[in-house]
Parts: C-alpha cells; sequence; structure tokens
C-alpha cells in the first residue's frame, strides 16, 4: 500500500508542474511572450517618412516567435537612417522602403546581431 500511495503523489506533483508550465507558456504560443529577453513595454520606433522611396525589400527572418522579437527587429531597422520597416512575426519577414541606397549587407547585420538568422533580402 505504501507504494502505491506514493506513486499517487508523485503523479499528483508532476501533473501540477505539466499543468502549470502549460498555463505560464500560453502567452508565448499566443506571440505575446517575452521569449527574447524584451519587454512587454519596449517602445516601437516609429518609421520614417521618406521623402522617395529608391527600393523596397523583403527580407525573410527566421527566430522571431513573438511580439517582443519583432519589436527589437522593427526598433534595429527603423534606428538606421534612410529606412522605413515594418516586419510581421506571423510572416516571418519584414518590408523594408528605403529612402537612399543601403546594401543588403548593413540590413542583414542590424538583424543578425539581434540574434535572428536572415533568409534571404530580396527586391520587391
Amino acid at each position: 500500500m505504501g507504494g502505491t500511495f506514493a506513486t499517487v503523489i508523485i503523479s499528483i506533483i508532476l501533473i501540477a508542474v505539466v499543468v502549470f508550465a502549460v498555463i505560464k507558456s500560453i502567452p508565448h504560443f499566443k506571440g505575446q511572450g517575452g521569449c527574447c529577453g524584451g519587454s512587454e513595454g519596449e517602445k516601437l520606433i516609429k518609421p520614417r517618412k521618406l521623402e522617395q522611396v529608391v527600393a523596397t525589400k523583403i527580407v525573410a527572418i527566421e527566430g522571431m516567435r513573438c511580439d517582443n522579437c519583432r519589436k527589437r527587429v522593427q526598433n534595429a531597422l527603423n534606428s538606421m537612417d534612410g529606412v522605413n520597416a515594418k516586419v510581421s512575426a506571423e510572416k516571418k519577414q519584414a518590408e523594408v522602403k528605403l529612402g537612399s541606397e543601403i546594401d543588403d549587407a548593413e540590413l542583414y547585420k542590424a538583424i543578425s546581431d539581434l540574434g535572428y538568422k536572415v533568409v534571404s533580402i530580396e527586391n520587391k
């Protein structure tokens, strides 16, 4: 009888741990968690208004899993001179409008320095 009591107690503890972990993970599954270490209150840098658009690029990005990831990438791109970027974590891409010629390597570096992987950069 002692062995079954211990098994029941261990089972209850394991179930409680799993339920707690699932509840805490729900915001991440919805793309609202801070998986990238960002904070929910991080302010988004507004895209600059460009006098002219010389090129529009679509940057495919791997590794963005939540809204904080999206904000981090968008802020990094929009902090660059001559860049107006809108990032979608769902589409795993950024639409980047350029007000002047900017080398793809600069866009690649701004994103990869954050820990995300640039899969491709294509002209739109």
